[in-house]
């Protein structure tokens, strides 16, 4: 079953809260935000892996490689040298430095960390596997009794053992079947387990790296690289958070259902009408109060900023999110963020169409204030219980010029199922190929409507997705 409203006429319509959806002062069409800072950083980090291998390309002699065992050695070597930079690289990755945040975004910088990490452990396994193999060979004894000789002959070779161990645990928790099987809260505390990597890595690069014991230019490098990811780590882990959360101070307002296992929360604070955030970007939230404080959970706003409140709208799926109906008035607030590229201002095109499913419309929602006129919606729902925030849609069909069709049925049902196939996306959308398209809701509704996108003709870069969380 489809409904379609194209404006609204005539359902001008508030919230169901006393706060209203509606933006106090209408929001203003963000200015885009080229990807220059995106390729900046992108070659500044392929620069800094040539030199990482280059000590070693300038320190061997020329003929010193003749022999397998020397060979298989160097490979080791090298292969260290490229898992020591690249974990450096995901630490930053992971530090939330606002600057990294405004340039590249969360979406972009999960799937590099995705990309990296992979690389990574591929890289650290090599390396222990080549020199394990190159030792023994020179030693003249079995892989077995060399792993006994490291690990009892040689400073700090112990802890680089357990880093290797924590990065294949971490990198098989990131699978993502086994990261959607996981608890939210236990794949979180082994995701973070990657700065104790950093720690137990560190002795045995500098006291058994063949590059990096000798004193020395190389080596002093290497320690102010290492001081500097730690400082990013500090400023955007700890600093930067502290000092927005004094500046804002943010409260929970009040708690408003939006349908049996939806809510929203509103909030205020001070100095909001200096905040900077874009409607499809997310904070991190951390509720201080019984159950919920221990933990933080990455939620979008669900309306655009307006001076006066936020709203988060989160659907209850765990203890978690349960335990947030349960939110009193004037329950502090510790927000980090605001985070992601999922906005308009991040748009390649001037027009957009934008596909939700379920709770996915949040960010939608506040995205809409902020698109230019001429969007067009696809919200896909189960049942039109499960469709949330209809009367500000129908309200913001009006208002921004927008063409909205709420889909309602299962994926296997012909009506939807022919609506989201290339052909159904181009007759709702005849010129869906040069519109910007944002999708946000379940895996197998963005991985379904990616497919038939890019069979209609969307190019790659013109198709934007949410990811909350690195």
């Amino acid at each position: 079953m489809t409904r379609s409203h194209t404006h609204a006429a005539g359902r001008r319509t508030g919230t169901s809260s006393q706060h209203g959806g509606r933006s106090a002062v209408p929001p203003q069409i963000p200015a885009r935000r080229g990807p220059g800072g995106r390729r900046l950083l992108a070659v500044l980090l392929l620069v800094g892996l040539f030199a990482s291998v280059l000590p070693w390309w300038l320190g061997t002699p020329a003929g010193s490689l003749r022999s397998t065992a020397a060979t298989v050695t160097a490979a080791g070597r090298i292969s260290g040298l490229i898992a020591g930079y690249l974990l450096l690289v995901q630490v930053l990755m992971m530090s939330r430095l606002p600057v990294l945040e405004r340039w590249i975004g969360g979406e972009q910088m999960a799937r590099w960390h995705r990309d990296v990490g992979a690389t990574l452990l591929v890289a650290v396994l090599a390396h222990l596997s080549l020199i394990l193999v190159g030792y023994a060979d020179l030693r003249n004894q079995s892989v077995l009794a060399e792993v006994g000789t490291l690990l009892g002959d040689y400073e700090d070779m112990v802890s680089a053992f357990v880093a290797t161990g924590i990065m294949m645990l971490v990198g098989f928790s990131s699978i993502r079947a086994i990261r959607r099987a996981l608890p939210y809260e236990l794949w979180h505390v082994l995701h973070l387990s990657s700065y104790l990597i950093l720690l137990l890595g560190f002795g045995h690069q500098f006291t058994h790296g063949a590059q990096l014991y000798k004193p020395g230019p190389v080596r002093t490098g290497w320690i102010a690289l290492y001081l500097l990811v730690v400082a990013a780590l500090l400023w955007g882990r700890v600093i930067a958070p502290l000092a927005f959360n004094l500046r804002h101070r943010l409260r929970v307002a009040d708690v408003v259902a939006e349908s049996p296992d939806t809510i929203s929360i509103y909030l205020t604070g001070e100095r909001l009408g200096r905040l900077a955030m874009l409607g499809g970007q997310y904070f991190r939230w951390r509720f201080f109060a019984r159950g919920c404080w221990w933990q933080s959970h990455p939620f979008s706003v669900s309306a655009a900023g307006n001076g006066r409140w936020l709203r988060l709208t989160v659907k209850v799926v765990g203890a978690h999110t349960a335990d947030l109906r349960d939110l009193e008035p004037g329950t502090r607030v510790w927000a980090e963020g605001p985070s992601g590229t999922f906005t308009a201002a991040h748009r390649v095109r001037e027009r957009a169409l934008l596909i939700a499913g379920g709770s996915g419309i949040t960010p939608i929602r506040a995205m809409l204030e902020e698109l230019p006129p001429g969007a067009a919606l696809i919200y896909r729902a189960r049942t039109p219980a499960d469709v949330l925030l209809s009367r500000e849609l129908d309200w913001l069909a009006q208002e921004r010029d927008t063409a909205i069709w709420y889909v309602i049925g299962s994926r296997d049902d012909p009506g939807p199922r022919q609506l989201m196939s290339p052909d159904g996306l181009r007759q709702l959308v005849p010129d869906v190929a040069r519109r910007d398209v944002y999708l946000c809701g379940p895996p197998g509704l963005v991985e379904q409507s990616v497919r038939a996108l890019r069979r209609a003709g969307v190019p790659r870069r013109q198709i934007h997705l949410a990811t909350f969380e690195l």
